[in-house]
C-alpha cells in the first residue's frame, strides 16, 4: 500500500522539529537558508507532497467543487464538464463529479457524500426521479453553496443557469411543420422536471401558430428519463398502436432521443419511422436517423457560466441575496439530407 511522506518523516530524517519543517517548506522567514535547502531538496528527493485535507482545515475550505449530473456519457452533460472544469482548475478547484443516473436514492447518496469529503460548493442538474427536494434544500440551510444548471428547482434561491427550452422546442417543431408533418407527437422526461414544462409549452406554441389542434394522446412522459429503454420502447409502441400514428415525433432530451430512434429501429420497419427532431447535443444521433433534426444548447457555455457563479457565492465575504437566472439561446440543427 503507498504510504506518503509526511513532515514527520522529513523532520526524523532531518533531526528538525515537524514545527521547523512544516515553516520551512513554507519558506518562513523565521527559518535560515540552509535549512530550508536541505528541508527542500529532502522533500524533492522523496516526492513530499502536501496533505490537501490538512491544508483544507487549516484554511476552511477543501477548493473542491462536487458536481452532479445524471450521466457523464451524456453528450450535454460531458460538454457542461467540460466548461465547468476550464473555470475551476484556472482558480484552484478540483471538481469532483457524481452521476445520478437519473435515480433519486443515488442523487441522495451521491449529495451526502460529497458534502462528508467538505466541498466547498455544489453544480447540480437535477435527476428525472427526484421529487423530494429535501437533500438539497438540507444543505443549503446548512450554508453549503449550491447553483443549478439545465434541470432546475425553486425550493430557495440561488444562482441558475438554463437554456431557452420553450424557444428551442418550439424551433423543433416548427422544423417539423415546414417539412409538412401535421401529427406531431411529444416524446417528454419526468414531468416534474423544469425542461419538462417548458419543452411542453414551446412544443404547443408551435402548433397554435400554425393552427394545428393538441392532441393529449400524442403526448407521452418517461418517468425516469430514459434511464429505463423499456419505458421508452412502451411509449414509441403506444405510439404505433395508434389508430391515426404520429407521422413525425419531438424529443425532449438528449438521452430519449437516443432511445426513441432505437425503439423504432426496432418495433418498425423503416417505411413506418416517423421524423424526428429534439435536443441532443451529440453527433451520433445522425448515424441513426440522418434526417434528424436536433435543438443544441451551449453545454460548455452553461458548465462555465454555473461555475463562475458558484466560485463568487464560495469566495463572497458577504451573504449573498442577489441572484442571477441565467438564460442562454438554443442552435437548431437542420440534417444534411432530408426526406419526407
Amino acid at each position: 500500500m503507498f504510504k506518503p511522506i509526511t513532515i514527520k518523516d522529513i523532520a526524523q530524517a532531518l533531526e528538525l522539529s515537524p514545527s521547523t519543517v512544516s515553516r520551512a517548506l513554507s519558506d518562513s522567514y523565521e527559518i535560515n537558508e540552509e535549512t530550508k535547502k536541505r528541508v527542500i531538496e529532502y522533500a524533492e528527493k522523496h516526492n513530499y507532497r502536501r496533505n490537501p485535507m490538512a491544508s483544507s482545515l487549516r484554511q476552511g475550505r477543501s477548493y473542491s467543487i462536487g458536481v452532479v449530473v445524471c450521466e457523464v456519457a451524456n453528450s450535454f452533460f460531458s460538454q457542461a464538464i467540460d466548461g465547468i472544469e476550464s473555470v475551476a482548475y484556472g482558480k484552484g478547484y478540483h471538481v469532483i463529479i457524481s452521476q445520478s443516473h437519473d435515480a433519486y436514492e443515488r442523487e441522495v447518496v451521491n449529495m451526502q457524500h460529497l458534502a462528508n469529503r467538505a466541498v466547498d460548493g455544489l453544480l447540480i442538474s437535477m435527476s428525472a426521479e427526484t421529487k423530494d427536494f429535501s437533500h438539497i434544500v438540507n444543505l443549503h440551510e446548512q450554508g453549503l453553496p449550491i447553483v443549478f444548471f439545465d434541470r432546475i428547482i425553486d425550493a430557495f434561491e440561488t444562482h441558475t443557469v438554463t437554456s431557452n427550452n420553450r424557444e428551442g422546442a418550439m424551433k423543433a417543431t416548427q422544423s417539423l411543420i415546414d417539412r409538412g408533418f401535421r401529427k406531431i407527437a411529444h416524446l417528454a422526461n419526468a414531468p416534474h422536471l423544469s425542461i419538462t414544462a417548458e419543452r411542453l409549452e414551446g412544443y404547443e406554441d408551435a402548433l397554435r401558430q400554425n393552427g394545428l389542434a393538441l392532441d393529449e394522446s400524442f403526448i407521452r412522459c418517461c418517468h425516469h428519463g430514459g434511464r429505463i429503454q423499456q419505458e421508452v420502447e412502451e411509449a414509441v409502441r403506444y405510439f404505433l398502436s395508434l389508430p391515426k400514428r404520429p407521422d413525425a415525433v419531438f424529443v425532449a432530451s438528449d438521452r430519449l432521443s437516443m432511445g426513441c430512434l432505437s425503439a423504432y429501429n426496432k418495433l418498425a420497419p423503416k417505411s413506418e419511422h416517423p421524423a424526428v427532431a429534439g435536443f441532443s447535443n451529440s453527433d451520433v444521433l445522425d448515424l441513426l436517423q440522418p434526417n434528424f433534426t436536433c435543438v443544441r444548447q451551449p453545454a460548455f457555455e452553461m458548465g462555465r457560466m454555473a461555475m463562475e457563479m458558484l466560485i463568487q457565492l464560495i469566495e463572497s465575504r458577504y451573504p449573498v441575496d442577489d441572484f442571477e437566472n441565467v438564460v442562454l439561446q438554443t442552435e437548431l440543427m437542420m440534417p444534411h439530407r432530408i426526406s419526407g
